[in-house]
């Protein structure tokens, strides 16, 4: 296929950060995207309806006046939480609830220490009635290739305890969590580029890459297969979640976790999809799937031109913080955008 159009592509799982990063990272997904769904662990995290919509206005401000890029903003579950401030987001139109086991990855130590308590419970049976929807980083304290597999009783729980509660197992990373989101109606799954392609050994199989170094961390070669197959599937219950997570090189070298893909995600897919004769499926992964599950509509239509053709990015973009590695910036991938028009 030498070029396809995507229309109103969905990023529903994003890292834009805030202050002067928000600023660089935010032009590479409100250009090619209709609309994303932005993380609420920023620091300090969005753990109030009011703090969500100053954020959400930040972006706003940025972006400008188009009105050809929606914001989905969530709110940070945390153990103070409570029903009262469940209502006054949901009345803000705030429908997504994200929640961090604590400690489970960047700036989750305000995350909830207990995930089957009391009051998280009532809280859910709360966002149940309110057609809201659970988010989840769906990782145990235990061991790091373990983690998602281990918490899939937690899920299966509350899926069971709440079958009315849309719940979303993101950034898939174990292929035993895909049987999960089949086993029960109100359970879904969002996928990433990088999950589609790398395995642990990209990380330290030869020379340490702290580049692609992310949580939850990439997985054995059966489950990579198993999460490819699935995106270029279509299957209807998985979506697009791209889990790009800016930080500087430096950052990166000290550790953080967290792989930025936002400047090459429609190439790289394009391309991912063409290779494997599944670009039919592609809109869907990207945008369809995501409309359905979530209950979304948009007021305009940007579709998105991609010609088959050589495409290269570059490996670094500066920043007011410092410079950052693209993930696959120096790859040459096979499609490249060359049209974007706005219904």
């Amino acid at each position: 296929m030498n070029s396809i159009v995507l229309q109103n592509p969905i990023d529903m799982h994003i890292h834009l950060r805030q202050d002067s990063m928000l600023e660089s990272v935010l032009p590479y997904t409100s250009k090619h995207f209709s609309a994303a769904l932005a993380m609420p662990n920023l620091n300090p995290p969005l753990m109030d309806c009011n703090s969500v919509l100053n954020y959400k206005n930040d972006i706003l401000n940025i972006e400008g006046d188009s009105g050809y890029f929606v914001p989905i903003m969530s709110l940070y579950i945390s153990d103070n939480l409570s029903i009262e401030e469940l209502h006054k987001a949901s009345k803000n139109g705030i429908k997504i609830l994200k929640l961090y086991p604590k400690g489970s990855t960047t700036n989750s130590s305000n995350g909830v220490s207990e995930v089957l308590s009391k009051h998280l419970l009532s809280l859910l049976d709360e966002a149940q009635k309110l057609s809201m929807i659970l988010s989840i980083h769906g990782e145990s304290s235990g061991f790091s290739m373990q983690r998602e597999k281990e918490f899939l009783e937690v899920f299966e729980e509350l899926a069971t305890s709440f079958p009315k509660l849309k719940i979303i197992i993101e950034h898939l990373s174990d292929r035993h969590s895909i049987e999960s989101i089949h086993k029960y109606k109100n359970l879904f799954g969002t996928i990433t580029l990088h999950h589609m392609l790398l395995t642990l050994d990209d990380i330290l199989g030869g020379k340490l890459n702290p580049f692609v170094f992310c949580k939850p961390i990439v997985k054995t070669p059966a489950d990579r297969d198993a999460i490819l197959e699935t995106a270029l599937s279509g299957d209807c219950k998985i979506s697009f979640g791209s889990d790009s997570a800016p930080h500087t090189i430096k950052a990166k070298y000290d550790g953080a976790a967290g792989i930025f893909s936002s400047p090459i995600l429609l190439e790289a897919l394009c391309s991912i999809f063409a290779k494997y004769d599944k670009l039919d499926n592609l809109q869907n992964f990207i945008s369809l799937n995501a409309q359905e599950i979530y209950d979304m509509q948009f007021p305009f239509t940007k579709k998105i031109t991609l010609s088959r053709e050589s495409f290269i990015f570059g490996d670094k973009i500066p920043t007011h913080d410092g410079e950052m590695k693209v993930f696959m910036g120096e790859h040459n991938l096979d499609y490249k955008v060359c049209k974007i028009d706005i219904d």
